[in-house]
């Protein structure tokens, strides 16, 4: 048998990892399809950052959102709860992993803006204590608040549309937003604990870190802030050498 024919002849299997069962006829059923993307996307845009920025915190995170997949893989195979009946999802259901996912990044993400993330104002103290500086400092300090809820708020939709989707009851849905939760503030805690025992900043020195340009620096530093000020003072630079010159 040549291998057209066996291709042919044996059954065909789907990547469930983006196969969403929806009701064609209903658009909330097609925004959750849509909604139960979101951990795959996350994971995309960690990657893309930790590539681009180097930063070990945002490692950090990626590996503490990693140990959480791992604690619902345990957790789901010692409670062995199924799933809603008239549903196709493969595997069991208790605790949802799409909720347990997104509100371990919502939570870290937003202890992270509220509680860890210290940039300075300026680097000019005169400059930090302007009416200027003050209403920048507010500034930053809602959009913080602002993404913190936008956060939760889209965790909250991807948990309810698990539900809506028929994949997981509203109990495997609560108990897995709630892992998520704890987990994120665990995280946390161990995270600190790294810090604060100097254990980050020694892994931070050793050849294979250095090698690979890894940094920390998002912690104190508004890295866009940052970016732009270098900018501005390139621009500004190159401005006053065409003035000068003619």
């Amino acid at each position: 048998m040549g291998y057209d024919e066996a291709a042919a002849a044996a059954p065909l299997a789907s990547l469930s990892i983006t196969h969403v069962y929806y009701d064609p006829n209903d658009r909330i059923s097609l925004l959750c399809a849509y909604l139960a993307l979101l951990p795959q996307a996350l994971g995309v845009v960690y990657l893309t950052l930790i590539f681009s920025s180097r930063e070990i915190e945002i490692a950090l995170l990626f590996a503490g959102q990693l140990a959480c997949e791992a604690l619902n893989f345990v957790l789901k195979r010692l409670i062995k709860e199924e799933r809603p009946r008239q549903i196709h999802g493969k595997g069991y259901g208790m605790p949802s992993s799409h909720a347990q996912f997104v509100f371990f990044w919502s939570v870290a993400l937003s202890l992270f803006l509220l509680v860890r993330h210290r940039p300075a104002s300026s680097s000019s103290p005169s400059s930090s204590s302007s009416p200027r500086a003050k209403k920048s400092t507010n500034s930053r300090i809602v959009e913080r608040l602002a993404l913190s809820a936008l956060s939760l708020a889209l965790a909250a939709a991807t948990a309810w549309s698990r539900i809506y989707l028929n994949y997981h009851t509203p109990k495997q849905v609560f108990v897995g937003s709630a892992v998520g939760v704890l987990t994120a503030v665990a995280w946390f805690v161990f995270t600190a604990v790294l810090r604060g025992s100097g254990l980050l900043a020694w892994a931070l020195d050793q050849p294979v870190m250095r090698a690979f340009r890894v940094r920390d620096l998002v912690v104190e530093e508004d890295l866009s802030e940052a970016g732009w000020d270098r900018w501005e003072e390139k621009r500004l630079a190159k401005k006053a050498k065409s003035v000068k010159a003619q």
